[in-house]
């Protein structure tokens, strides 16, 4: 029971994250609709009404009929760093484009305390909230001629602060003398009460503890802004980071990506054919292909590091398991996927075995194969990472893993986007790879 507690305590809490984050899921979904419905206005207008286009009906099944748009493409990626500027406060947007930032500069708020006697006296406590590594002081203010005393605090922006205020009172909580409200508000432990700049909570043992508001913008740790990201990529690109150049972490990122991608096909692909021709063959190893495949390549670093080292044998075998199990599924899946009746017309026409892998099963094949191969491509980007955490003294994954430790996050944030461009261009390349080596793809 206690077990079942706590499960639902952690799935109730992302549900709770997951509605906090929902006006803005719908917000970014309504800009979508919004884009498109314009988008389809603007070309109704441009485009003749009697076209082939505008007269399909029939879409599915149709590999020419949805192709991307490139203008929603450009404004997808548009509106991603327009988010970001404006959600972190980017000097590269203007400032009505921002979402509320926290609040900077000085605020205050009263506090009545009351005595054991009845008796109440009223003190201000004077806030200067400050940009986080700056070394403000707190603001002098005259104490005042009653029980309780004007005080004054300074606070990071982003931060709270305790502040016990019966520290310079004339009465406080040893004298059973206590906090009773604020701003004129009651409050009482574990209650809170906003205020101009803020708010302002009570914690169970009578302490104030003052929250000036941070908006929606996000604290630059867990989210700098593009220019922050931009800077720290020239700082890398130019200086380098922990004795390697950028270029020298992407090399060898993807060297190890490569080498062992091309591994796992070589393995994989033969495998498959044999899986998909043979019915020994498929018995024999698809047991074992059908038990590693849901099995993540992170599982295996413990297995990897006794088997081969923590060196480069290590990192490359672990992504060449990544990738085999795909690769033999793909080519499997692309030869059972050959249609019959072009075998049939093979054999008719006094084609050979050989011929017939030659020129209908290979043909027919490589597409599915193509199809494996990104997503080999893509899960070998993804666990090259982990392949780095091994002793590893240059590559992208390692860049991160540093500095996620040293709280760096700009220079997580530039890993990330690096890895990912240069993912996205690799299954560009692929893309066109296959346009030229398989043009008769969805054509029958």
């Amino acid at each position: 029971m206690a077990l079942l507690g706590d499960l639902w305590g952690e799935f109730w809490a992302v549900l709770t994250t997951l509605f906090a984050a929902a006006p803005y899921i719908i917000g970014y979904i309504l800009i979508i609709l919004l884009m498109m419905v314009i988008w389809n206005g603007v070309k109704r207008l441009l485009t003749p009404k009697h076209d082939y286009s505008s007269l399909k009906t029939v879409t599915f099944g149709d590999e020419s009929a949805v192709t991307s748009n490139t203008v929603a493409s450009v404004v997808s990626i548009v509106l991603i760093f327009v988010l970001w500027g404006a959600f972190t406060g980017s000097k590269l947007l203007p400032g009505f484009m921002h979402a509320p930032g926290p609040f900077q500069g000085e605020g205050s708020f009263e506090y009545t305390i009351t005595t054991p006697a009845g008796d109440s006296d009223t003190a201000t406590v004077s806030v200067v909230v400050h940009p986080t590594g700056e070394d403000v002081a707190a603001p002098e203010v005259a104490p005042g001629d009653g029980i309780a005393k004007n005080d004054a605090i300074a606070i990071p922006v982003y931060r709270s602060e305790l502040l016990r205020v019966d520290s310079n009172d004339e009465m406080g909580r040893d004298e059973e003398t206590f906090i009773t409200a604020v701003d004129g508000q009651a409050i009482a432990p574990g209650g809170s009460v906003d205020v101009s700049f803020g708010r302002v909570a009570m914690s169970d043992k009578g302490t104030l503890n003052i929250i000036p508001a941070t908006g929606m913008q996000m604290e630059p740790i867990w989210l700098p802004s593009p220019e922050a990201v931009w800077s720290r990529l020239g700082d890398i690109a130019t200086v380098g980071y922990r004795n390697s150049t950028l270029a020298e972490h992407l090399g060898y990122s993807l060297f190890r990506v490569i080498v062992g991608f091309l591994l796992g096909a070589l393995v994989g692909i033969p495998l498959g054919y044999a899986m998909g021709l043979s019915n020994w063959f498929r018995g024999w190893f698809d047991p074992i292909v059908e038990f590693m495949r849901p099995v993540p390549p992170l599982a295996l670093i413990p297995l990897v590091i006794i088997w081969a080292g923590i060196g480069e044998v290590g990192k490359i075998i672990l992504l060449f398991l990544a990738a085999l199990w795909i690769m033999a599924i793909a080519a499997r899946s692309g030869v059972s996927g050959v249609r019959i009746s072009k075998v049939h017309a093979a054999y008719s026409l006094g084609a050979s075995k050989w011929q017939i892998m030659r020129y209908v099963i290979i043909p027919n094949s490589l597409p599915e194969i193509f199809t494996g191969a990104r997503v080999a491509m893509g899960v070998c980007w993804g666990t090259v990472v982990a392949a780095e955490l091994v002793a590893a003294e240059k590559g992208a994954g390692m860049m991160i893993m540093v500095a996620s430790k040293f709280q760096s996050t700009d220079i997580v944030l530039m890993g990330i986007i690096l890895i990912g461009i240069i993912g996205f261009s690799i299954d560009m390349l692929m893309r066109q790879a296959e346009k030229w080596l398989v043009p008769w793809k969805g054509k029958g």
